[in-house]
């Protein structure tokens, strides 16, 4: 288990991870960092206990929406593609229809006796 100093609010912590996800952490670590400067900057001194729950909240909340845009868009994507394969079937069908009054329109063309 690797472990590496982050840092939140101006202050170091160390902390653990799985070998390899270093880089990952510190990326979340620079995230979280960002949101508790922001509300620091905006709601002012809080406790750090306090700022980095809310910080975690407002987080939270961002994930929420997330989820939620997520699982729209995943819908939307399911509807899109069943309405694709009612098109698809549709035109496939109007072909099948097409090639078969074609080929009717070659038979009665076609003199009696004469193959094509």
């Amino acid at each position: 288990m690797a472990q590496l100093t982050i840092e939140v609010n101006g202050r170091p912590y160390l902390v653990g991870c799985e070998d390899g996800q270093e880089n990952h952490l510190r990326e979340l670590a620079k995230l979280f960092d960002s949101q508790v400067q922001q509300l620091s900057g905006s709601v002012g001194q809080l406790g750090e206990t306090r700022l980095f729950l809310m910080g975690a909240l407002m987080m939270a909340d961002e994930l929420a929406e997330a989820r939620a845009r997520l699982a729209h868009l995943q819908g939307e994507a399911t509807r899109l593609r069943a309405e694709l394969q009612t098109v698809e079937t549709r035109a496939a069908n109007a072909l099948d229809t097409a090639a078969q009054r074609i080929e009717a329109l070659a038979n009665r063309a076609q003199p009696s006796g004469t193959l094509m």
